[in-house]
This record gives C-alpha cells, structure tokens and sequence, in this order.
C-alpha cells in the first residue's frame, strides 16, 4: 500500500524557508500557489510551467495547489461572478495542462484565518498561535466597533472583553489589530480598519443560506470541468469553524461537509481533511467525518488544537491536544486500505504537517516566516507523523 504522499508548504523564499531547506526534511512534495496572482485573475500557463520548473530543479514535486482563490463577486454572487468563474476554468485547464491536479481552496469570507496571538509561548517557549475569543471580542466590539456586534457576544463575554481591552495601551491595541487582519495567503500585508469595514459591509444581506446557495452554484459551474479535466478540488474547512464578526461559515461541521458534497456528485468534489480547523470545534467527530467522507478526501492537513473556555484554543503538540492524532491516523490508514480493495480513488493521499511551532534557531528570526509556517516545527511535526504512520499502519495491515 501506498504511504502517503509528505509534502511542506512553501509561500516562496521571501518567507525564510526555501526549497533547499524543504529537500532535507524528509518531504517530497511542495503545496504552494501563485500569490502574487491577484485573485480573479488567470493564471498564466508560462507561470504555472515556471512554478513547476523551479520546485522539479529542487528535486521535488508540485503535489497540490493551495489556493486558487474565489473572487469575493463568486463568494457574495454578484452579477460578475460568472466572468470570475470562467477565468477560475482558465486557471484549472492551465495547471492540468502541467499536471498539477489537485487544488486546495475554501470559501471563506474576507480573510483566510484567524488568529488573536501569533507568538503564544508554550512548554520550553517554542511559539505557537492562538485564538482567544475574549480578544476577537475585544477587537470587534471596541476597535472595530461593528453594528450589532453586541447581539453576538453573551454578557459574561462582552465583560471579558471590556476587562481585556483596557488592559491594553495603544501599542498593544495596535498589535491585535493587526493579528486579526493578517490572514491574506501568502502576503505580509495587512488590512486597514475602514478596508476590513467595507468587506464585512459587503455581507450584510448574505447569511448562511445565502453563502451556501453561493457556493453550491459555483460546485455546479466548476465540479463538472475538473472532472474532465482529472483535476480533484478539496475545500478547506473554515478557521476558526464558528461565525466570527459577523460572518458566516458554512463549511465548519458535518452538516456543512454532506451539503457540499450532494450539491454536486462527483469524485472531484471533496474535501481537504484539516484536524486542526474542524477539531477547533468540539462537536465535530472527526473520525466520523473520516469514516463516512473519506471517499472524498483528497488532501490532508494534520496538526492538533487544545480547546480552551469559550471557543478560545491554541495551536498544541501534536500528542497534546484535545483532539487524538493516533485515531486520525488509524482511520486514515483504514480509508487507504477501503481504496486499495476498491481499486478506487488516490491511495498516497498528500498530506502536510500545518502550522509548526516556531523552535530553537528559527525562534532567532521569528519575523522571517509566514505565521505558522516555520521550518523547524513543520519538521518534527512531519517525522512525528510519519512514526505514527508507520506505527498504524503495522498494525492496520496485520489485523
């Protein structure tokens, strides 16, 4: 049986990790974009074949593409979505003309992520990220100051809040400010408040249903030519999987996955499996979403959260989280064993290690990486993860 495919993320050298480094930490496929594609916009066969060229110089593979973004017009269905959608064709028919045929993207409002803390010290001060919600509470009702932010917040929350907030002086309120508007893919930059203010603006009359209708008529545009063209398309949970800001999420649980998967049948429409997204989430079963979606998984995103009061979590060891990384992988071996039997579907499903704590000699030039994406953290995730695969699947296979 095939093992699964390692892979790393790689944003480009200017985010302090380069594809030499990535040669030596036991991976062998590389998840990366074209970032510097303003979304909407297609990308060009020339730039996907120079894209290809310069990972395959390193000796290694362009396994998925994560993200071919959606346009905001695609997201809130405005009369120019088809236009966006057509130039989204564009872009798959070019990198399947390269080969690359899997394509990592989600449907999440304005920003990507979310996070209140991106250097949060643990054990032995390796830094992590985390999300507190008093924080995002903090931000949205007293720095935001967002219309009808009150209903969303219950009284004891609002009281943390407030207590949160006037513990900060300005630098500090500055700085939230600025974690919370980071969450662009692959770009230092930053929102600016009356920016951030004209998106949400933007989904003031879309709510759940509305989002889903969306996203639906985009799968039914979409889906059909990626399967023609072999292409598997694998949405990316929300993170954090809960509304935030008073926008909606709609890919965040059980309920959102099956949706998405019966609005268009077909084995190029599924799911990038992100134990991290969905376990920040505590109702989510993840081996049960394992278990009964693991046809349509294409991409796997494996790292742990440890759940705290009040939705609020941060990024853990991988054995040290609420969630357990042991039962991920068994059911993921089993998934791969129902394929092989089958003679269905990609047994060496990529996989990547997500968001590495930033150690030892990267803690000296924290400031390099894109948040989470450090070198050092993401290769110890990845040997831890593939002893574990190798543990499971021994005893997977012998049984």
């Amino acid at each position: 049986m095939d093992f699964l495919e390692k892979t790393f993320r790689w944003f480009g050298p200017s985010f302090g990790v380069s594809l030499e480094d990535i040669s030596q930490t036991g991976a062998t496929g590389i998840v990366t974009a074209l970032h510097h594609i303003e979304t909407g916009k297609v990308w060009p066969l020339k730039e996907i074949k120079k894209r290809k060229d310069e990972i395959e110089k390193a000796g290694l593979r362009w396994s998925v593409v994560e993200s071919v973004n959606v346009h905001e017009s695609i997201k809130q269905g405005h009369p120019d979505k088809d236009q966006f959608i057509q130039n989204y064709i564009e872009t798959l028919k070019n990198l399947a003309a390269q080969d690359v045929k899997v394509v990592c993207y989600n449907f999440m409002p304005v920003v990507d992520w979310t996070r209140t803390d991106l250097d949060f010290r643990i054990h032995g001060n390796a830094s992590a990220l985390r999300y507190d919600h008093s924080a995002l509470a903090a931000f949205d009702l007293f720095i935001l100051k967002r219309n009808g932010a009150k209903a969303d917040y219950s009284s004891e929350i609002q009281e943390q809040a407030k207590s949160y907030f006037e513990g900060l002086d300005n630098g500090k309120k500055d700085i939230l400010r600025d974690k919370i508007l980071a969450g662009l893919p692959g770009t230092r930059d930053v929102l600016t408040i009356a920016d951030f203010q004209k998106h949400l603006d933007n989904y003031a009359f879309i709510d759940k249903k509305i989002l889903k209708g969306n996203l639906a008529y985009f799968l039914r545009k979409i889906i059909p030519i990626a399967e023609q063209l072999g292409i598997l398309m694998c949405i990316h949970p929300d993170d954090p999987p809960f509304s935030i800001l008073g926008l909606p999420r709609i890919v965040s649980n059980y309920e959102d996955l099956k949706f998405l998967l019966e609005s268009y049948k077909s084995p190029s429409n599924g799911l990038t499996f992100c134990s991290g997204s969905l376990g920040a989430l505590a109702t989510n079963d993840m081996i049960k979403i394992i278990n009964d979606f693991g046809d349509s998984i294409h991409f796997l995103h494996l790292r742990n959260v440890k759940l705290q009061e009040n939705q609020s979590f941060y990024e853990s060891n991988l054995f040290e989280g609420t969630g357990s990384m042991i039962d991920i992988m068994e059911a993921i071996i089993r998934q791969q064993k129902k394929r092989v039997k089958n003679k269905s579907g990609t047994v060496g499903i990529p996989m990547r290690p997500d968001h590495g704590h930033v150690l030892l000699d990267d803690l000296k030039r924290i400031k390099e990486f894109y948040p989470g994406y450090s070198t050092l953290g993401r290769m110890k995730s990845l040997a831890e993860l593939t002893g574990l695969e190798l543990g499971v699947r021994r005893l997977v296979l012998d049984e």
